[in-house]
């Protein structure tokens, strides 16, 4: 259940800044790139797109998942970024261009958070081969171990090692296909995600050896920490003890969370989705204590900036991404209820 009356507004929190920030850096096609002219990635791109849905700017969300559909490629993929390429699309300037599972379904997270915010089952059966393909993509390279391969290359080939984070979002997203099936009647297809994701949700819980097999270990970033629990891997007291053991690593008093452990530098958007995690396991004071801090790290037209360097006491990078934007917007509504998507992260399908 939502922890404050749902007459608390995107007002209240003084949030509109960030949602017309969104809608204003939107291009005419609907992508949402992370600022003006920048590049723009799937996972985050739906972020934003979240956010315009919670504050009820249902055509320009639309437009953003009708994005989704029209770039999406015949196997279910979508590249891991637009713009500032070397070529069209595809990946930064000197990256080789690839389609990463996570990226790539969480179109299906998305989707179902609309549908949520609006009731409109026109749009979910509009959308559902975006979903479906999408999901078909991210199951085609799962291990037999359970875990989701990481990535596909522009040539097919697949990159054989996978993330807990990434994972754990592929975890949200099966739970979020599944739904969306279970309203318009596809039972299989339900079933097929559920397997896969009880399956996916062992790697991440008993498998640790399965991830970061061929680069360095990601433990270092705030995210391997809080997705489990965010994502719903990880829930009760497991979830509770896992958040108490990263606040002392992690957690940076009065400013919110650091993006990395040992780098002097907090972030926004992660300090937002740990506030939806704190949550999800019923510790609303202390979610809403590190969300209020949040605030003074916005500019004068009241737009959050990526986070702070506190040790250079400087805003860095100096973006304005509209993802950090959405993900302000995601706490306030898993604290307030300031939609009818209120507890997409806070109460879990299908456990």
């Amino acid at each position: 259940m939502s922890n404050v009356s749902s007459r608390v507004s995107l007002s209240d929190w003084g949030l509109e800044p960030a949602v017309d920030y969104i809608e204003r850096v939107q291009r005419s096609d609907g992508l949402v790139p992370w600022y003006p002219d920048g590049p723009a990635d799937p996972w985050d791109h739906v972020e934003s797109a979240m956010g315009l849905s919670v504050a009820g700017r249902d055509e320009a969300a639309r437009r953003a998942y009708d994005w989704i559909a029209d770039v999406q490629h015949d196997d279910g993929g979508l590249w891991a970024t637009y713009g500032e390429t070397d070529g069209d699309e595809g990946a930064h300037a000197g990256d080789e261009p690839r389609k990463e599972t996570h990226r790539s379904a969480y179109v299906a997270v998305g989707v179902w958070h609309h549908y949520q915010c609006t009731g409109d089952r026109a749009f979910l059966e509009a959308l559902w081969p975006t979903v479906r393909d999408a999901l078909a993509f991210a199951c085609a390279r799962q291990a037999p171990t359970g875990e989701v391969h990481w990535a596909v290359g522009a040539d097919g080939a697949v990159y054989e090692d996978a993330l807990i984070a990434g994972c754990a979002s592929i975890y949200k997203s099966l739970a979020a296909g599944a739904a969306i099936a279970d309203v318009l009647g596809y039972g299989d297809a339900r079933d097929r995600w559920l397997e896969t994701r009880a399956d996916l949700g062992e790697a991440i819980r008993s498998r640790p050896d399965r991830f970061d097999r061929t680069w360095e270990s990601k433990s270092r970033y705030a995210m391997d920490w809080f997705y489990p629990v965010l994502c719903g891997v990880l829930t009760g007291e497991p979830a509770r003890q896992r958040l108490e053991a990263g606040f002392d690593r992690y957690l940076e008093a009065g400013l919110g969370c650091r993006c990395v452990a040992d780098e002097p530098w907090v972030t926004v958007a992660e300090s937002c989705e740990l506030v939806i995690s704190l949550a999800a396991v019923g510790e609303a004071e202390r979610a809403r204590e590190i969300y209020e801090w949040l605030f003074q790290w916005t500019d004068d037209e009241g737009v959050f900036w990526t986070g702070y360097q506190f040790e250079d006491e400087e805003f860095w990078p100096g973006d304005r991404p509209t993802w950090t934007g959405g993900a302000a917007v995601l706490a306030a509504d898993a604290l307030s209820g300031l939609s009818p998507a209120g507890e997409l992260f806070t109460e879990r399908l299908y456990d």
